[in-house]
């Protein structure tokens, strides 16, 4: 999913859960998202617990930890061999 797409569905506003990351139109965190799928909740288990949310806003989540992830942590060097 390029940036363009899940910035379409996450945004920061200062005055909406204090500036944390949420999706568009719901006061759902994208922490609290990606929480839930580090603990092993299943797209739909998600989707039911915050009805709010479309697999499309799961999938956004994903796709901006990884562009995150992507971005902070120093990739290590391959071996010489």
């Amino acid at each position: 999913m390029p940036t363009a797409s899940y910035s379409e569905r996450i945004t920061r506003d200062p005055r909406i859960c204090g500036g944390e990351a949420v999706f568009k139109g719901t006061r759902v965190t994208l922490r609290t998202v990606l929480a839930s799928l580090a603990a092993g909740d299943s797209t739909e288990e998600i989707l039911v617990d915050f009805p709010s949310l479309s697999a499309e806003d799961i999938r956004a989540a994903i796709a901006f930890a990884a562009a995150s992830a992507e971005e902070d942590l120093p990739v290590p060097a391959l071996p010489q061999v």
